[in-house]
Parts: structure tokens; C-alpha cells; sequence
């Protein structure tokens, strides 16, 4: 239960930290600006459509007034009729040209964002992804990126087009009449505005906890479904299903609220444009009345109240978009804001292409403070030679893998290759030059020929047939009916645990980098097999610099040294002869491990 507390999971309504809505903008503006020449091509269509727009009921009148006059003039209505159509064109034109210079702007906005937020993911350490669920980040990647396709699409065809019209009405209506029709459209704007800001931003907590509760709620169906078969094994269904309801009853209490509060918002912004439409028409028919207007005129200004009823009435909807957008965005620009635990240094260099050793020097490690997993550790790999770590679970073997990786750095001491401490190299080039068979392999939910590839995606399919025979898989593999595009399932689930190994040893061996780390490389492996993918790790480790991190003691029989960890430390280092001639806890394991196997030969073939 301590996991699921751990869930983000606020009641509806409850307060959250303000969204930074210019510090929002303020990261996402060179996304834009790097287009400046589009985006200034589509303000002046923007201008251009609404311009137009606001031309047409100023054409109307006229036509009203020539055609109710005492001497119609058939010419002048033919002429107003031509400039009628072609302004109606022209707000259609201008509105689409907008469209077409901006679409590009906005896709590749949120192409780039996507990709530097994917990008930031991937370098960030392992700690940050261990300690966060995938189905929340995934969640907050997707609802940021589309929330920049609408922000932009709200901003640049709702809110700027009805302030440019506003802008135009506000001064024809200045100009052509007395300044009381302006004073009537300005209160109803700022009582509607203002009306709509401030309920807005009461409702946004509310849409907060919506999507907080969405994100929990889809983190813990993810979550169960990729551990589809453990909840088989222990038959939890129905708590895994009560655990996801228990979440989606506070989305749902969240989203109930979210929309009886939306009701009440429409309801006023209603009462606001009706008031403000009957004052302005009360006031027009009055000058009609006393011969001040024409009837072209009371035209006039309904046509212009209805132009601005359509774009008002939806901006609340817009602001409240914007709003959620802005929100959606700020989440997702703040996994760009996570810290990279493991970053390269400025001055980080290349790793050099010579035979390479590694050493370990007093080197100290603790996931967490108060758990020290590495005391004290020191020993060295020569080039081309192979060390094997071998002891009980929870000695911190596996510990030496991650760390050579540099998912972590070292507490204490340092890890050197060919001199150079781990922190001072790249890590891309640090990566490539190790290959690792690991423990649990994972595999991506794709073709068998993709997964034995990735180890070297340029690599041909001969090689990546070799490896796969040098893997002793091949032949598995031509025995499928879909044979190498034979898909794995969702983590590699499709195949058993020994063919997913064998998976992991051909991708290691198709890398070919000059160092080998071999975690647990055979553990899922009958001994039939295992022996004679011993027999090919062997081989393939000549030359290249090995770490071999085992529990079969078997398995490390031929390797140059062999270091027994205990509780971080190093307890006993030496030859397979020279350990069991010692007569101490690694003769005592391989005592144990050959009775058992003498005892339960069916664990082992």
C-alpha cells in the first residue's frame, strides 16, 4: 500500500501551485521566433481577414441605404453587391493563407519540444527513472505536446482576431457615432473579461486535480497491465481493478465539479453579452426613432454586435483552454527542468581506441545515504583479461556494472579506464565501448531481427545472423514461422526466459566493443546449453576486457581472477585453483553448488 500512496492524487479542488504562465511562454517563444518571417506573415493575414471582416457590414449599410432611399441608383447597389462578395472572399482568403504559413510553425514547435523533452528523458540517470512511473511521464509528454498545437491555434485564431476586430469596431463606432455606443461595448467587454478571468482561474485548481487524477489513475493501469503476469500468478484482478477504481472515483469526483462549475460560467457570460447587446440596440433603435440613425445604420451596429457576440461568447472557453494548455505545458517544460544527475563534464574526452583496463580504487557507493552497497572496493581488469565477481545476493555485484556504466557515480574513490576517471570521459563514448548481457533482459515489444540489431543498428543481416548463431539461436529461430520477424511481445514476454537471454548474448556479441560485462549472462539457461554458450562467451571473451558477475560458480571456473564479494567488500581474490585450495567461503560455495546439482540434477538440465 506504501506504492499507492505515493501516487499523485489530490482531492478535486484542491489548491496547487500556481501555473508561470510568462515563464511558460517565455520557453516556448524560440520555438516560434525561429520562424519570425511566417509568423509575421500570418499576423498580417490575421489583420488582413478581419480587416475585411469588419468591411462587410459597413458595405451592407450602404446597400440598406441606397436601396431604402427616395432615388435608388441600380448602379451603386451592383457596385456594393461586387465589393460585398469580394470582401466576404477576402476574410476566407486572409484566414486560410494564415493557416498555411503558420501550420509549419506550429508542427515543427512541437516536434522539436517533443524531441528535446525525449532527449532530456533518455539523459537523465537511473535513479529518476526508477523512482517515477512511466505512465505519468508518458501522460505529461503527450497532454504538453498537444497542448502547444492548441495554445497556438487559440492564440493566433481566437484571442488575437477577436482583439484585432474589437480594436476595428471600437473605433468605426467612435468615429461614425457617438462615443455612448463605445462606452456600452467597453463595460460589457471589461465586466465579461473580468466575469470570465476570475472564474477561470477558481475552476483551474479544479481542472488541475482532473488532470493530477487522470495521470494516477493511468500510471496504475499501465503500471498492472505491464505486470499483466504477476497479477495472474497471485489472482489479483479484482484488487488491482479496485485499486484503478479507487483513483478513477476521484477523477470523477474532480470532473463532476469541473463541469457543474463550467455550467455557472457559461450562465454568466450569457447574462453579460445579453445585457450589453439590449443596451446597444435600445440605444441604436432610439436614434433611429429620432431621425439621428438610419435604418442602414441600426444594421450597422447589430451586424457588428453579432460579429463580436460569436468570437466573445467562445472566449471564455478559449481562456479557459489557454489556461489548461499553459498548465499541460508547464508539466512537461518541467521534466526538461529535472536535474541530470550524471552529465558530462565540459572538458569530457573521447575514450581512446587502445586495449583497454579498467581499475577500481577504493571505491565507495550507496544508493541512498543511510544503504552503503560498495566499501572500500578496489581491483583492476588488465587489458584483454577476464575477472569474474562472484557471491551471495545483495553483495553489491551488480552494483559494479551500473557503475562502470556511470548510471550512477561513485560516493568515494574512483573507476578509471586506461587512467582516465569515468566522470572525465563522454558518456556516449563511454557506452560504446562496453557491451552487457544483463540479468533481466528486457526486450522491446518487436521483431526478433530488431532486438539482436539494436546492439548494432548498422550492422547487416549476415552479421546479425553470426551473432545469432554464435548465440546458439539461429536455429530456434528458423524453426518459428515468422522466423527472425517473429515479433517478442510487450517486454520480450512471447519467449521464454533462456531464449530472451540468448537474445541479449547475440545483441552483446553483434556490438563487439572491447569491453564485455556478463551479468548472471547464462542464469536462465539449462546446463545443456548453458555449456555450450559458456564454451562461445569464452571464445568471445579473448581479447577483450571481461567482467563476469555470476552465481554458478561454474561459470567462472576459467577466468584470470576471481574476486568473492561479501556485504561491499572484497573477501577473497584468486585463481579457481588457488580459492579452493584455500579452503574458505569460495571452496564452501562450490561444495554447496555441486552437491546441489549432484542432488537436483533436474534444476540443471
Amino acid at each position: 500500500m506504501r506504492r499507492a500512496s505515493a501516487l499523485p492524487k489530490p482531492p478535486a479542488g484542491q489548491a496547487l501551485p500556481q501555473t508561470h504562465v510568462w515563464l511558460t511562454l517565455r520557453t516556448l517563444f524560440p520555438y516560434l521566433w525561429s520562424y519570425r518571417l511566417r509568423v509575421l506573415a500570418a499576423m498580417a493575414c490575421l489583420i488582413g481577414a478581419k480587416i475585411a471582416n469588419v468591411s462587410v457590414p459597413l458595405i451592407f449599410k450602404e446597400m440598406i441605404d441606397g436601396l431604402s432611399g427616395s432615388q435608388q441608383l441600380l448602379a451603386l447597389p451592383i457596385l456594393l453587391l461586387v465589393l460585398y462578395g469580394a470582401l466576404r472572399f477576402s476574410t476566407s482568403l486572409f484566414t486560410e493563407l494564415r493557416e498555411i504559413l503558420f501550420a509549419r510553425v506550429t508542427q515543427r514547435a512541437v516536434r522539436q519540444v517533443s524531441l528535446e523533452v525525449f532527449r532530456h528523458l533518455h539523459a537523465l540517470s537511473l535513479r529518476f527513472h526508477l523512482e517515477r512511473q512511466t505512465g505519468g511521464v508518458s501522460r505529461d509528454i503527450e497532454r504538453g505536446s498537444r497542448s502547444i498545437s492548441s495554445l497556438i491555434s487559440y492564440t493566433l485564431y481566437s484571442i488575437l482576431p477577436t482583439l484585432v476586430e474589437i480594436g476595428l469596431v471600437l473605433g468605426i463606432l467612435f468615429v461614425k457615432y457617438d462615443v455612448g455606443f463605445v462606452v456600452i461595448t467597453v463595460i460589457s467587454l471589461i465586466v465579461y473579461i473580468v466575469f470570465t478571468v476570475k472564474v477561470s482561474n477558481w475552476r483551474i485548481d479544479i481542472r488541475r486535480a482532473v488532470n493530477e487524477n487522470d495521470s494516477a489513475a493511468n500510471t496504475r493501469a499501465i503500471d498492472s497491465l505491464l505486470n499483466y503476469e504477476t497479477v495472474k500468478y497471485f489472482n489479483n484482478e479484482a484488487w488491482e481493478a479496485r485499486r484503478y477504481d479507487e483513483q478513477l472515483i476521484k477523477w470523477e469526483e474532480a470532473a463532476t465539479r469541473s463541469q457543474t462549475t463550467l455550467a455557472f460560467l457559461n450562465l454568466g457570460q450569457a447574462a453579460i453579452i445579453a445585457l450589453g447587446v439590449t443596451a446597444m440596440m435600445w440605444r441604436a433603435a432610439s436614434g433611429v426613432v429620432a431621425g439621428e440613425m438610419t435604418i442602414g445604420d441600426l444594421v450597422l451596429v447589430n451586424a457588428f454586435l453579432i460579429q463580436l457576440y460569436i468570437p466573445l461568447n467562445f472566449l471564455g472557453i478559449v481562456y479557459r483552454e489557454i489556461r489548461q494548455a499553459l498548465t499541460d505545458i508547464e508539466r512537461m517544460f518541467n521534466l526538461l527542468k529535472e536535474n541530470r544527475e550524471i552529465a558530462d563534464a565540459p572538458d569530457a574526452r573521447e575514450l581512446p581506441n587502445s586495449p583497454l583496463q579498467i581499475n577500481f580504487e577504493t571505491v565507495d557507493f550507496a544508493y541512498d545515504p543511510d544503504r552503503q552497497i560498495l566499501k572500500n572496493l578496489s581491483f583492476a581488469i588488465p587489458p584483454g583479461k577476464t575477472v569474474a565477481v562472484v557471491g551471495h545476493s545483495g553483495a553489491g555485484k551488480s552494483t559494479l556494472a551500473r557503475l562502470l556504466y556511470r548510471f550512477y557515480d561513485v560516493t568515494g574513490g574512483a573507476i578509471r579506464i586506461n587512467g582516465h576517471d569515468l566522470r572525465a570521459l563522454k558518456q556516449s563514448s563511454l557506452r560504446a565501448a562496453i557491451g552487457i548481457v544483463p540479468q533481466d533482459t528486457v526486450l522491446f515489444n518487436d521483431s526478433i531481427f530488431y532486438n539482436i540489431n539494436y546492439g548494432r543498428p548498422e550492422a547487416s543481416r549476415e552479421e546479425v545472423f553470426a551473432a545469432a548463431r554464435a548465440a546458439q539461436l539461429h536455429e530456434f529461430i528458423e524453426s518459428l514461422p515468422q522466423k527472425y520477424e517473429t515479433r517478442v511481445g510487450e517486454r520480450g514476454l512471447k519467449l521464454s526466459g533462456g531464449e530472451k537471454q540468448r537474445v541479449a548474448i547475440a545483441r552483446a556479441l553483434l556490438k563487439n566493443p572491447p569491453i564485455l560485462i556478463f551479468d548472471e549472462a547464462t542464469s536462465a539457461l539449462d546446463s545443456a546449453t548453458e555449456r555450450a554458450i559458456q564454451t562461445q562467451l569464452e571464445q568471445v571473451a579473448v581479447g577483450h576486457t571481461t567482467l563476469i558477475i555470476a552465481h554458478r560458480l561454474s561459470t567462472v571456473m576459467n577466468a584470470d581472477e576471481i574476486l568473492v564479494m561479501s556485504e561491499g567488500h572484497i573477501i577473497e581474490r584468486g585463481s579457481h585453483a588457488a580459492l579452493l585450495a584455500a579452503s574458505a567461503t569460495y571452496a564452501r560455495m562450490w561444495t554447496f553448488q555441486q552437491q546441489e546439482e549432484h542432488e537436483h540434477p533436474a534444476r540443471h538440465g
